[in-house]
């Protein structure tokens, strides 16, 4: 009795039937990537010879090899797929290529036929003598971003700005999503999820007159309502510089806050339940299922969105600096960023090459930001790194 199957060792049949058996046994274990295929050869050759099979090793290695050769096509990673599986699995991806076409079919043309223009940066564009007649100007369009008067203030305000983004950003969102999956699927999905979710699917100027209806200095809801009733004057809020860093992180939040809580909640469903089932068998709070399994099992998913938020740390929302401060000149020094800089000076002076410029720029520094937090996160924890 070896492993469960009955053989007579004077009886070659039955031998052949129990090596068969034996090799099925480490098929299984080669499909469902437990072990590689040079490890389980010699595993499976080591217990055929403790069963007493040497002469048999040698008179099936002929169709051992066929088997291995006929029905194991290629290993990826750890795993052997056979030529049926290889074949259901190209179906199932051109099925998958099919639903991602248009999604690339827009990259290509919104992100990647543009890199061909970049050139127009290192050009000192005319419209009448197009992109290839204008001449070279070398780095002179860089010169605009980092040799004028607020090229301090729109580098400060823009990495500030999304520095807070990211941080309370992310925080907020991960909390939203903990107690949007405690809610349970029918609130969930009924209420509060489509709550949350709707301010991101608003536009930002219906957002800034939102914020207007309650900013206004004459008919706004917080001047009106809530300082009258508090018996304090009125705030003028669109000429109130130091007031806005706060705002527009508020206004950001309940903007897009939802929308990234639905991402991590998506994370939080995928752990397993019955993690949760054990904890609470072992008397663990709803606190400590949070914070011992929760948030180290939703670790990759904020590392990941992270680094994407990071590699953007160089742009700003436009709609969020240029609408909703609805383009207040005295508010210039803490709403200005580098998107909005670039189009004012685009509108005002139609500069092409100085707007290329900037957008060289951006790409370039959040390219370099993403590998250093990439490269930083691989050091301390490389099963949550991006590559």
């Amino acid at each position: 009795n070896y492993y469960g199957f009955l053989y007579d060792y004077s009886d070659k049949e039955a031998e052949y039937t129990a090596c068969l058996n034996i090799v099925e046994e480490y098929k299984k274990s080669l499909w469902v990537g437990a072990a590689d295929v040079d490890t389980t050869l010699a595993e499976m050759t080591k217990r055929l010879k403790a069963a007493g099979m040497d002469d048999l090793i040698q008179t099936k290695q002929e169709q051992l090899d066929a088997w291995m050769s006929s029905s194991l096509i290629y290993q990826k990673g750890s795993r052997i797929m056979t030529k049926s599986e290889k074949k259901h699995a190209s179906k199932n991806t051109l099925a998958l290529l099919l639903i991602a076409l248009p999604g690339i079919t827009y990259l290509i043309i919104n992100n990647y036929i543009p890199i061909i223009g970049t050139f127009i940066a290192f050009k000192k564009f005319s419209y009448a003598k197009g992109i290839w007649g204008s001449p070279w100007c070398g780095l002179d369009n860089f010169k605009f971003l980092f040799l004028t008067d607020d090229a301090w203030v729109i580098t400060r305000n823009t990495l500030l700005y999304n520095l807070a983004f990211i941080v309370i950003g992310t925080v907020v969102s991960v909390i939203f999503a903990i107690l949007l999956h405690e809610l349970g699927e029918l609130l969930r999905g009924k209420f509060f999820q489509s709550v949350l979710l709707f301010p991101h699917l608003l536009s930002w100027v219906v957002t800034a007159y939102l914020v207007y209806a309650l900013l206004g200095s004459t008919t706004g809801f917080v001047n009106n309502t809530i300082l009258d009733a508090l018996g304090k004057k009125g705030v003028d809020w669109y000429t109130a510089k130091a007031a806005w860093p706060f705002i527009l992180v508020i206004v950001y939040l309940w903007k897009n806050a939802g929308y990234n809580a639905i991402v991590y909640m998506a994370g939080i469903a995928g752990i397993d339940k019955e993690i949760y089932e054990a904890a609470k068998i072992d008397g663990a709070s709803k606190l400590k299922q949070i914070t011992a399994i929760t948030l180290p099992l939703l670790r990759p998913t904020i590392v990941i969105m992270t680094l994407m938020a990071i590699g953007r740390v160089f742009y700003s929302d436009f709609g969020l600096f240029y609408q909703v401060p609805m383009n207040a000149g005295t508010l210039f020094s803490t709403t200005q960023t580098i998107d909005t800089y670039v189009y004012r000076g685009l509108m005002e002076q139609g500069n092409v090459g100085m707007s290329s410029a900037a957008g060289v720029y951006q790409s370039l520094v959040g390219f370099a930001l993403v590998m250093i937090a990439n490269f930083i996160v691989r050091k301390k924890d490389p099963e949550n790194a991006l590559f």
